[in-house]
């Protein structure tokens, strides 16, 4: 296939990934297959077929380093447990601090601690929290999304936090930066903690009403194994779907996207709202970029992941459990993430 009709190829993936999810209910219902399917089409077109690539599709979700499904799955049966201790706790927690404190402290604390327990943890944590409160459902949904722009931004710190982190670390662990365990810290956590200190005073003003569970995001009924299981699969089928769809889209990214200036690659950057930033982040670093570079590329793909559903894993964990639709989270989600990609350029650009 010439290099002509595979970019027409893969830029109708990216529109068809884009879109449907938000006109097709079916296609919305089975985000994770779709994205597969998706993925599939794009490394065919692409021609990037390997027995490499099958095998990092099958072992990326489940590799020591970064053990996404494991963690989803002993999170599940865990909090499959002690969920009635976390719905009593957490409503008591919010009685006892008041509302706007509560999330407050629900966005930052989550958001500065993924680094720690990394962004799958605390998305899975995030969503017990949701599950523990009784509030109105478009403020939970709202809640969910700040929080999870919140944790996509704070799992960078550190190497542990998110896939991208790990990767940043490893392109620039040689000459000139000699980047280490605390490099990340130093370099962006100026941009990062201020960033989620200010989605912790967003989450202050989304105030609502206590409702009955029926009226809010929450589960209202125990999951059973089967469940935790099904939700360990979608997600492990969700992380194939990203490395398919990073491979499909080398050609793309190499022949139109890493040459442009830092400026256009920060804004570009927003398709990582439905690529995995952390292949964007393997193609576009280099060591050779000065810390200016490193700091635009980084924050563009770290904020545009929290625009839509498929921008980063701990968006799809709990879209998935707590139901969130694709149009409820990119009515909230992409207006506030434009807000935060704009207020960062304009920081950037006075460094």
């Amino acid at each position: 296939m010439n290099e002509q009709l595979v970019t027409v190829g893969l830029v109708t993936i990216i529109g068809l990934v884009l879109a449907l999810p938000f006109l097709v209910h079916k296609v919305e219902k089975q985000l994770e297959a779709f994205l597969f399917i998706m993925g599939i089409l794009a490394v065919t077109i692409a021609g990037k077929w390997s027995g490499h690539l099958a095998l990092d599709a099958l072992l990326d979700p489940i590799r020591l380093k970064h053990p996404i499904v494991e963690a989803v799955l002993v999170a599940g049966i865990l909090f499959r447990i002690f969920r009635d201790t976390i719905r009593e706790n957490v409503m008591r927690v919010e009685r006892a601090v008041g509302q706007r404190f509560f999330l407050f402290l629900v966005v930052v604390v989550l958001g500065l601690f993924s680094s720690v327990i990394t962004a799958i943890i605390a998305s899975l944590v995030l969503a017990e929290v949701i599950t523990g409160l009784r509030l109105d459902k478009k403020i939970e949904t709202r809640l969910v999304i700040v929080t999870c722009f919140s944790i996509g931004l704070g799992a960078v710190l550190t190497p542990v936090g998110e896939p991208l982190a790990t990767i940043a670390i490893t392109k620039l662990a040689g000459e000139p930066y000699h980047a280490g365990f605390g490099f990340l810290f130093q370099k962006l956590g100026f941009l990062i903690i201020p960033g989620v200190l200010v989605l912790g005073i967003v989450a202050m003003f989304l105030r609502g009403k206590e409702v009955v569970a029926t009226q809010s995001i929450s589960e209202s009924e125990l999951e059973g194994l089967s469940d935790v299981f099904l939700r360990a699969g979608k997600v492990y089928l969700f992380v194939m779907a990203l490395v398919l769809l990073g491979t499909g889209f080398q050609p793309l990214i190499d022949a139109y996207v890493i040459h442009l200036p830092t400026a256009a690659l920060y804004w570009i950057n927003m398709i990582s709202a439905v690529l995995d930033n952390a292949t964007l982040t393997a193609a576009e670093l280099s060591p050779k970029m000065d810390i200016k570079q490193i700091q635009s590329i980084l924050m563009g793909l770290l904020i545009a992941g929290g625009m839509l559903i498929p921008g980063n894993i701990p968006n799809i964990i709990c879209a998935s459990k707590l139901g969130v639709k694709s149009r409820e989270w990119a009515i909230f989600g992409v207006p506030l993430g434009l807000v935060l990609m704009v207020a960062y350029f304009l920081v950037l650009q006075t460094l």
